[in-house]
């Protein structure tokens, strides 16, 4: 049984698109959870492709909090993260693959369980593609 973790992740944007080299800013936040009962947590943030073919992943920023660590994670306090964006490659919403950014934090519990939550960003304003469909025709 998963407890009831909850991961909150707020990115410092007034909307949901950032430009290449921009610099990411945000915190992630726990609760549910005490600091006894985390073994680790992982910050990334990543971009992967979803569509045709094999899924393609790269992590531009990881950062792991550990038990063991002297920055042990204290689910009362939020986790601030900056990073500079790269310049590419571009979140892109095409028919055959899509390109997607995301701050993903993933929570290691004492007792082998995990938790993971994303946040979602764009980075660039790619439009999406036009796409022309054939029109349908009813014969009778």
């Amino acid at each position: 049984m998963i407890p009831d973790v909850v991961i909150h992740i707020r990115l410092d944007t007034t909307h949901d698109w950032l430009r290449p080299g921009d610099i990411l800013t945000g915190s992630f936040s726990l609760a549910g959870v005490t600091a006894e009962e985390v073994a680790a947590v992982e910050l990334s943030v990543l971009w992967h492709t979803e569509g045709k073919g094999d899924e393609d992943l790269a992590v531009h920023l990881f950062q792991r909090f550990s038990a063991d660590d002297a920055e042990r994670i204290d689910p009362k306090h939020p986790v601030r993260f900056s990073t500079q964006l790269p310049l590419s490659p571009l979140s892109y919403d095409g028919v055959l693959i899509k390109i997607r950014w995301c701050a993903r934090v993933r929570v290691f519990l004492q007792d082998g369980q995990e938790v993971v939550e994303e946040r979602p960003f764009r980075l660039g304003r790619v439009p999406r593609p036009e796409i022309d469909l054939p029109s349908s025709t009813n014969v009778s």
